[in-house]
């Protein structure tokens, strides 16, 4: 592939908030973007897949064969890519979809369709599987392979520097996330604040990880828990969303404050761990002396971040476990509902706009550990779940994208109504089958549940 062109501007602060503010869009079109994440496993021993050999490698250059581009670190296939789409792989190989962005859920469901058909075809032959769980049931830290990307090498090291479950983070989970526009300055700003203060009632509704190392975590999403002990620099609610005067320059200010993973210089990837973006804009990282960064390094920091929501220059939803076909739909539908409305992203601020910090930080706690039980404010995560969803279904049926049949986008937020009625989130329904069916095994899932 042609190497991308390097953007060299000098950086300002006022660069760096111009370059998030770049991403608005006041004419529209507004887009959606899904990702998803999937475990890998030997369909036989339900082990994990390691790059080679008959593994990951095999199924990245297998699906070359549906006009999929290779992207390599040196002579190394590392990803894939076809048209604004990209396969990707996480640390111990978790197989992602980046989705184009697209104007409809519809065209989301079927990209994803495709993807997964795509897989099949290739691992079927291999004796592999795909398994969406929010945290692997079984696997142990040591039995997961490392994928050859320099970058992971860099935060495998530096993870257990500053927080006890980065590597789990890494290694052990998988999320589903939607990619959202905003028009301006002020709508992204109200899109943050609704969309961060709600995400602990999306983690909830799609808590799928019960278990961890074949076993009950005791909580209905350990790959929610993980990000609550990784890395407390780059994650979590991000209180000053919420305070007077937020803006881009305020996200900017935020991140040159976030430490760094790396700088890459062609196919070479620098470790700068735990150094000071600001110092390398004064041109002083030992790593790189009298080095200055480019707008490129800029955004290549912007993606070592992990807030429950991400800003770059569109919103990321980071706040949900990976599931079933269906719930990889449903989660960009509850969010193009909520926020591509404007009656229903108003609806959707009055629900939360009275909770305090103390409230939005233990609602996000609580979420991995009793899903739609508890409270909030004077109210239950349940009856807060049960009208998000409802706001979102309104929103998305004064959007009116409708497919070939004249069918608009609700019918993909089924299930979340089923989730929310009832209180039963997805990993609570895993519990029952352990104690049940699957008699005390948590590797059934690799069998039952498997795409």
């Amino acid at each position: 592939m042609a190497a991308a062109s390097v953007d060299d501007r000098p950086l300002t602060v006022d660069g760096l908030a111009q370059h998030l503010a770049e991403g608005c869009k006041p004419d529209g079109p507004f887009l959606i973007g899904a990702e998803h994440e999937k475990f890998v496993f030997r369909t036989a021993t339900h082990a994990p897949v390691p790059y080679e050999p008959d593994g990951i490698l095999a199924l990245l250059e297998g699906l070359k064969q549906f006009g999929w581009q290779g992207i390599y670190e040196g002579e190394t296939l590392i990803a894939l890519q076809r048209g604004k789409a990209s396969v990707s792989l996480e640390p111990a190989g978790q197989f992602e979809l980046s989705g184009a962005a697209l104007e409809s859920i519809h065209e989301i469901c079927a990209e994803t369709r495709r993807h997964l058909e795509e897989i099949k075809a290739v691992a079927d032959p291999l004796g592999i599987g795909f398994l969406g769980l929010g945290f692997t049931p079984t696997w142990r830290r040591e039995d997961c392979p490392i994928m050859p990307k320099q970058r992971y090498g860099i935060m495998r090291a530096y993870m257990p520097k500053v927080g006890g479950k980065g590597l789990d983070m890494m290694l052990r989970t998988c999320t589903v996330q939607a990619n959202l526009d905003f028009a301006s300055e002020a709508d992204m700003i109200k899109k943050f604040r609704v969309s961060l203060a709600l995400q602990p009632i999306a983690t909830a509704l799609f808590a799928n990880s019960p278990f961890v190392e074949g076993k009950p975590s005791g909580l209905l999403s350990s790959r929610a828990n993980v990000w609550t002990d990784t890395d407390p620099d780059r994650t979590g609610m991000l209180d000053f969303v919420f305070q007077e005067g937020f803006g881009f320059e305020t996200y900017a200010r935020y991140a040159l404050d976030v430490p760094m993973y790396f700088v890459k210089r062609g196919e070479r990837y620098i470790d700068t761990a735990g150094r000071s973006f600001r110092a390398f804009m004064q041109g002083e990282l030992p790593e790189l002396p009298g080095e200055r960064p480019t707008m490129g390094d800029w955004a290549d920091h912007l993606t070592t971040i992990f807030p429950e929501v991400r800003l770059k220059q569109y919103l990321e939803m980071r706040g949900a476990d990976s599931g079933p076909a269906n719930r990889i739909c449903a989660l960009p539908a509850l969010w193009a509902g909520l926020l591509y409305d404007s009656v229903a992203l108003d609806a959707a601020w009055s629900l939360c706009k009275d909770w305090t910090v103390e409230q939005r930080a233990q609602l996000r706690l609580d979420a991995a550990r009793t899903g739609l039980k508890g409270d909030i404010g004077l109210r239950t995560v349940q009856g807060v779940a049960r009208d998000m969803v409802a706001i979102a279904k309104s929103g998305l049926r004064r959007r009116a994208k409708l497919n070939a049949n004249g069918v608009d986008e609700t019918g993909f937020l089924t299930e979340l109504e089923e989730i929310a009625d009832s209180g039963i989130t997805p990993a609570e329904r895993l519990l029952d089958l352990y104690n049940g069916p699957w008699q005390g095994d948590a590797g059934r899932a690799f069998d039952d549940l498997a795409y």
